[in-house]
């Protein structure tokens, strides 16, 4: 394959025993393109065309301090598909806080095991001391890609096809927004949420199609929280308050400790989409924390959400592995023990019911998107070696039958999150694809692979080669060549002279 590479980066990041650090977590630092990617297995389908995006986690510079996985440097890795051929590129996500260790030449920032202090200059976020890195999270809005920080970050615009960087979000407010907004592409608006240490402690925003900030409130909360996703439905957004949230005397002394507070119940704010506070209805439901929800939807007088409730939001360490035991069980699915789960909210009686979808230990999950905010059947959801977050295999759960049909990847074979892609003219909700990058840990090398979504349980149709090992990370995205054209004769039009 013939390979363009870009010049690199300062780095000045040593070699390290840090499990997050080494193996399929081995910080990328090269930025390369590729123009078509050598097909090593099957043939990839002429049906699909558009953009897979994933966004991962590469420290530049050496730690000042423990470091978390959480605290790396944001890369982008993208592979474009149309007409049975596939090309791939990469590149850093220039945030302020980028650009600035570049020009240093060293860490600014310390990260999230840091005690408060570490860091050389002021930090973002709600917890006021990190970098603001935008690797967590990659959505597609209005033709933009955003990449976003998990604890409030500034969001920092891409162009989806060049990854050319567009810079800061114009439109985030002083708090910044979470990681997960939600885009509902019928109306092209996203909707957001953030957090942080002042009163109301949390607000929730509307973007039009424009990139205009249209809806702003505040969701008065007791006080500061840790909420990382929502959920929406065609009239509703959904907001949470969850029992898992800084210690308030410790963070007195400016100590960011999360912890499970007894007695203290789940909460669900239930916000129509342009509504005031005064329209907020609250549900309660038994205590848990959740990271990632999968859909929502109306029903009649309910309104039903669907994610992954964790049974020990607070896990015990992971004794055997040092000085690393809490921040390995905090980021360890069989620690926190997270299955697939529904709640159900009366908007006629403020009742809430629950129910457990599968006993199965699994997360970061995906649905048909042509189902987002209707009732949707299947979910693909990841599973994990225990003990690490890296992803070995896959499950496509049937939520009417129970049914679960499962791939488990080779040994030393870690995936990424990966979208569903409905197959073009689809007669059933998981007639379609699933698409993932693989990082082989035998071989050194990392692949970007297609599923069946019917039929996980086959192995990939088709495994394409990538120019270099690609480190693990968080979320991803796909989008179709079809609503980026849709979103350019938008922007297009609104700047037509008339």
């Amino acid at each position: 394959m013939q390979i363009t590479r870009h010049p690199p980066v300062k780095t000045t990041l040593e070699p390290s025993n840090h499990p997050y650090l080494t193996g399929p977590w081995t910080p990328c630092h090269e930025e390369v393109d590729v123009a078509e990617l050598r097909v090593i297995e099957g043939a990839i389908p002429a049906d699909i065309d558009g953009i897979y995006l994933r966004n991962t986690e590469n420290q530049v510079h050496q730690p000042l301090g423990r470091h978390h996985p959480f605290d790396g440097d944001a890369m982008i890795h993208q592979v474009n598909i149309s007409g049975g051929k596939a090309s791939y590129r990469n590149r850093f996500v220039r945030t302020h806080c980028f650009e600035a260790e570049q020009i240093a030449g060293r860490s600014l920032w310390g990260g999230l095991m840091d005690p408060w202090g570490t860091s050389v200059r002021p930090g973002f976020g709600a917890h006021g001391g990190l970098k603001d890195t935008g690797s967590t999270d990659i959505i597609v809005h209005a033709g933009t890609a955003y990449a976003t920080l998990y604890q409030c970050g500034e969001a920092w615009m891409l162009d989806p096809v060049t990854l050319a960087s567009r810079g800061k979000a114009p439109w985030v407010p002083l708090d910044g927004i979470s990681a997960h907004p939600k885009v509902d592409e019928t109306t092209g608006e996203m909707m957001f949420f953030n957090y942080s240490k002042h009163a109301p402690f949390m607000h929730y925003g509307v973007v039009d199609r424009s990139g205009a900030l249209v809806h702003y409130l505040p969701v008065p909360l007791p006080g500061p929280r840790l909420p990382h996703d929502m959920a929406i439905t065609k009239n509703w957004s959904i907001l949470n308050d969850m029992p898992l949230y800084w210690d308030g005397e410790l963070l007195e002394r400016n100590i960011h400790a999360a912890r499970i507070h007894d007695g203290v119940p789940t909460r669900f704010a239930l916000i129509p989409r342009h509504g005031q506070p005064e329209d907020i209805r609250w549900f309660e439901a038994a205590p848990t924390y959740v990271l990632h929800w999968t859909n929502a939807w109306e029903d009649g007088d309910e309104v039903i959400l669907e994610g992954y409730h964790q049974a020990k939001p607070m896990p015990d360490p992971l004794e055997e592995m040092g000085r690393y035991s809490h921040m390995m069980a905090y980021v360890d699915e069989h620690s926190f023990q997270s299955r697939l789960h529904r709640w159900r909210f009366n908007l006629k009686t403020g009742e809430t019911r629950e129910e457990r979808l599968t006993e199965r230990i699994v997360e970061f999950g995906m649905i048909n998107p042509a189902y987002a905010m209707q009732k949707s059947r299947y979910v693909w959801s990841t599973t994990t070696r225990p003990g690490w977050f890296l992803f070995n295999g896959y499950v496509r759960h049937d939520t009417e039958t129970g049914e679960e049909q499962v791939l488990s990847l080779p040994e030393g074979v870690y995936a990424s999150e990966s979208p569903m892609i409905p197959r073009k003219g689809a007669t059933g909700e998981d007639d379609g694809y699933l698409i993932t990058f693989l990082i082989d840990e035998n071989s050194g090398t990392s692949e970007c692979a297609i599923l069946d979504a019917g039929n996980i349980a086959a192995g990939p149709i088709c495994r394409l080669a990538l120019p270099h090992k690609i480190c693990s990370g968080t979320h991803s995205v796909w989008v179709e060549h079809d609503q980026l054209r849709k979103d350019a004769a938008f922007h297009a039009a609104r700047f037509a002279p008339t």
